[in-house]
């Protein structure tokens, strides 16, 4: 895997992620030290909060929420919480995380440490899931590095852990349920204008693209992000490319930039024929929609979002509705079970769906899938479900030709290549 893009685009690397990983030293000589305050400084604290909503920053976990918003709500918490680093990665497509946290980890750690001084958190902790211990290494080593520089109380204590490695662990009502407990459970959140808790200690939890963001935007100002991406939606994102690709890896492009540059910066190997955008949970996109800008706003008209930074490229020589297929299972495979929704509706689609590629004949198999769609979509007690729907609804519509033809018993001549997809490895029981 590369972490560099290709020559068909500028290169953005406002992360530094580009050169060899730097211990202390190396990252506060690029940087320069971490701005903190002496002590608890409420003007201070203000400031990085208007900071960081000049710059309009948002999550880069997923939702896309306004970075101040959740910092003003957490310093409404009363104090004495944790920031949380969610450096979970749960989708089997994306490598943001691991390159950060083993790439530029102190820069990681500089945001969610400054974000601990702005609303009176005394504890950062990374969460790291099982099995990525070469991560869990990079981050521990960082740890005891600035431990030696910390002794003087005015930084937040740092601490690794490592909970269950699933695709649901990752989302942060998940996280702060196995905090509390060591069940990855996600609740049901209508309200997000209180902070996520456990016990009376609120909890902010961000991901780690964010907090290296928050780290830039405290020593640069809000003025050198908002000089990258869009007005209405500013600064640069990291962006996993893979699938019919030559160089696949992690990218750092603006926002706005259009789908196709984005990939290219990737060499695709094979004529394109989708871009699955946002990740396992997301929306297939066919070629009209290749120049679609990689930001909300825009991916939004063409029913698509972010996600968690994921392209896949998807070449002439794969069948759309078998990989669709593949994703459906694995999906229903990552449920929390603890609603009917994931435990019940998703393996049925899964079900449809692989009987669907095979092209199996079922006069019944189209209106039957349309209708379990509809059950689950919106139903669960996260947005899991609801991510699978979605994506298996933009299927039917990007490959309708080989949806046709495979319903009828025709399945396409690509339906049993080997994916191009990514998924873990099967664990041993």
């Amino acid at each position: 895997m590369t972490h560099s893009p290709s020559e068909a685009g500028p290169t953005v690397d406002r992360y530094h992620l580009l050169g060899r990983p730097a211990d202390l030293a190396g990252h506060r000589d690029t940087f320069g030290p971490l701005p903190l305050p002496a002590g608890r400084n409420r003007v201070w604290s203000q400031s990085l909060v208007d900071a960081v909503e000049r710059a309009g920053l948002t999550g880069r976990g997923g939702a896309a929420f306004p970075s101040a918003i959740k910092l003003v709500v957490a310093r409404a918490g009363g104090g004495q919480g944790s920031i949380i680093v969610n450096g979970m990665e749960g989708e089997p497509a994306s490598d943001k995380d691991k390159v950060l946290l083993t790439r530029a980890p102190h820069l990681v750690l500089d945001g969610a440490q400054l974000l601990a001084a702005a609303c009176g958190a005394n504890e950062v902790v990374v969460c790291i899931p099982e099995g990525r211990d070469a991560v869990a290494a990079a981050v521990t080593n960082a740890i005891a590095e600035r431990s030696v520089h910390h002794r003087n109380g005015t930084h937040a204590s740092e601490v690794v852990v490592r909970p269950p490695d699933r695709f649901v662990a990752g989302e942060e009502s998940a996280l702060a349920q196995w905090l509390a407990s060591g069940q990855s459970l996600p609740t049901f959140r209508p309200d997000k204008s209180s902070p996520l808790r456990i016990g009376k200690r609120p909890l902010l939890v961000h991901n780690t693209e964010t907090l290296a963001h928050v780290a830039l935007i405290a020593r640069d100002g809000p003025e050198a992000f908002r000089a990258h991406g869009l007005t209405e939606e500013p600064g640069t994102t990291l962006v996993t490319i893979s699938g019919a690709v030559v160089q696949p890896g992690v990218v750092e492009v603006d926002r706005g930039t259009p789908l196709h540059e984005i990939v290219a910066r990737s060499t695709p190997n094979d004529d394109i024929r989708a871009m699955l955008v946002g990740g396992y949970g997301g929306t297939w996109v066919g070629p009209a929609h290749f120049g679609t800008g990689y930001a909300s706003i825009s991916l939004r008209t063409i029913g698509a979002s972010a996600g968690v930074g994921v392209i896949v490229a998807l070449g002439q020589s794969s069948c759309g509705v078998s990989e669709s297929a593949r994703i459906a299972g694995y999906l229903a495979r990552q449920s929390a079970g603890q609603c009917g929704p994931c435990v019940f509706g998703l393996p049925a689609i899964a079900e449809d769906l692989a009987r669907l590629a095979q092209g199996k004949p079922d006069p019944m198999l189209m209106a039957r899938l349309l209708r379990r769609l509809d059950e689950v979509d919106g139903r669960g007690a996260c947005r899991h479900p609801d991510g699978a729907v979605a994506m298996v609804r933009s299927a039917l519509s990007v490959f309708a030709a080989d949806v046709g033809a495979h319903s009828r018993g025709e399945p396409c001549a690509h339906w049993s290549a080997p994916t191009q997809l990514r998924f873990p490895a099967p664990r041993a029981q």
